[in-house]
């Protein structure tokens, strides 16, 4: 479903993303693990043509996503705040997405009426705008609109992050679920636990290089722990998926 050609993004004459090939098959559930630098959001942006390389492409479905409209109808993402419009209260945006996607008021009712464990009560009818919610409801608002797109294909940066530990399983289903019904699901998370629950595969990135492709196994969290915890020196623990055709 996606292909990275030669991809390459320098930033003040530094490579930040030099990824030679890359293939992500259509129902695959990926996780994008690496510490902070190590270009997984950068990743991201270029996947969603926000912003350009260097040289290389990113394909969506056989096609550039550079200057074509095609894989918007498909995809839906959350990698910040920035995403939402933070003058609205969480329902107009709510409708405002739904109607993006030729889906009634009614239809988003119905919806958000599923969403009510997740919300926990802090989302709608609050008279907030979602500038005025936490760092974490924000992300809730993000992911929420992310899943009322019916997606194909499915982004999250960092979704983990400033949620409670309720909401952070709850989150893992919602992942899981979407993986069942064929969602071709990227997520990028510091949350080693997490990250190799819900993906069937793990890419670790190191100064813009994918340095291992790791078809997730009972040892694979070992292995990312061990190898965070002395620096980066590479295990071969995990079964591998064929490194040469991933890099």
């Amino acid at each position: 479903m996606i292909q990275v050609n030669d991809l390459k993004k320098v930033y003040s004459g530094v490579i930040v993303v030099n990824i030679p090939k890359l293939e992500i098959k259509k129902g695959e559930s990926i996780g994008l693990v690496g510490n902070n630098g190590a270009g997984k959001t950068t990743l991201f942006r270029m996947i969603l043509d926000l912003i350009r390389p260097e040289s290389g492409e990113v394909l969506s479905n056989e096609r550039p996503v550079a200057g074509n409209d095609h894989w918007k109808d498909y995809t839906a993402s959350y990698l910040d705040e920035g995403f939402l419009i933070d003058y609205l209260t969480p329902e107009e945006y709510f409708y405002f997405i739904g109607g993006l996607h030729q889906q009634t008021r009614a239809h988003v009712d119905d919806f958000l009426a599923g969403y009510t464990d997740f919300f926990n009560g802090e989302i709608l009818k609050r008279g907030k705008y979602i500038r005025d919610l936490s760092k974490g409801n924000q992300t809730k608002v993000g992911i929420a609109s992310c899943m009322l797109q019916n997606p194909e294909l499915l982004l999250l940066d960092e979704p983990f992050a400033n949620i409670d530990p309720t909401t952070q399983f709850r989150l893992k289903t919602m992942i899981k679920e979407a993986n069942q019904k064929g969602v071709t699901t990227l997520v990028s998370s510091h949350d080693l636990n997490h990250i190799t629950d819900v993906c069937d595969r793990i890419l670790l990135m190191e100064k813009g290089k994918i340095i291992k492709d790791i078809a997730t196994s009972s040892t694979t969290l070992a292995e990312l722990e061990q190898y965070f915890a002395i620096g980066g020196v590479i295990l071969a623990a995990a079964p591998v998926i064929d490194e040469e055709e991933n890099h």
